[in-house]
């Protein structure tokens, strides 16, 4: 049973993988051209700007200082590492998820009948078909209730809604009472002011964004998280949940 839930989880998110044209990215950096005084020629800098005479002004990327995290015990302490091991983990899935699904939705908007919508998805899920299944039946409870989470925040629908968008009503209702046998419900959403393990994971996706261990996509979700953090006290409130 163990197996089929994750081999259904699998193959549902299989269905939001999409190979792009070209793997490439472009990166434009930022040049700035600048008129010299006394030969009248134009000077290229790159990333920082000459002002008069002598005066360099060197332009930096905004750092933000992040405050040292405060634990009650070392058991909290403990539990917030592990669960910081679990959100390296599933975040970059669902921020694959979140990149395919973009693409699968731009191309949708281009076919006109939905049974050419239904063929195009099919496709899609036979083609993919078992391309992350190795990695994904490879985590854990932790890591995939985390997963089902940080969909949400990277796509605004829960694992539920993009099923049923996606699949028919009856496998997403099989995904869901599978899910559940094993604490994973799909319908749960991303709530990190009021769920702590939510909490948890945006106080690691922040320090890892700002760390530059994780790479950072925003969140479709609308919250403030500094107002969330200043609600929460001097220390970092740890709920166990495994």
């Amino acid at each position: 049973m163990k197996n089929l839930m994750k081999f259904q989880i699998s193959k549902f998110f299989t269905l939001f993988i999409w190979i792009t044209f070209s793997n490439s990215i472009l990166i434009w950096g930022q040049t700035d051209t600048i008129q010299t005084e006394d030969k009248g020629k134009p000077v290229i800098y790159k990333d920082y700007y000459v002002f008069e005479g002598d005066t360099m002004l060197i332009e930096l990327d905004e750092v933000h200082l992040l405050k040292k995290l405060n634990f009650k015990t070392q058991d909290d302490r403990n539990y917030y590492f592990w669960l910081r091991r679990k959100v390296h983990k599933a975040y970059p899935f669902a921020i694959i998820a979140q990149e395919r699904l973009e693409v699968i939705n731009a191309n949708l908007e281009n076919i006109k009948t939905k049974r050419q919508k239904k063929i195009y998805l099919k496709r899609l899920e036979e083609y993919f078909e078992g391309e992350f299944t190795d990695q994904l039946k490879d985590l854990t409870v932790t890591e995939g209730r985390v997963l089902i989470k940080l969909i949400h925040r990277q796509t605004g629908m829960t694992v539920y809604e993009l099923s049923r968008e996606y699949k028919s009503g009856w496998s997403a209702f099989w995904n869901q009472k599978t899910a559940r046998l094993f604490k994973q419900n799909l319908k749960d959403e991303y709530e990190p002011a009021s769920d702590n393990e939510d909490y948890l994971t945006e106080l690691v996706l922040e320090r890892a964004f700002e760390e530059n261990t994780l790479v950072s996509k925003p969140t479709v979700l609308k919250f403030d998280f500094e107002k969330i953090k200043k609600s929460k006290g001097n220390f970092v409130p740890i709920e166990r949940r495994i």
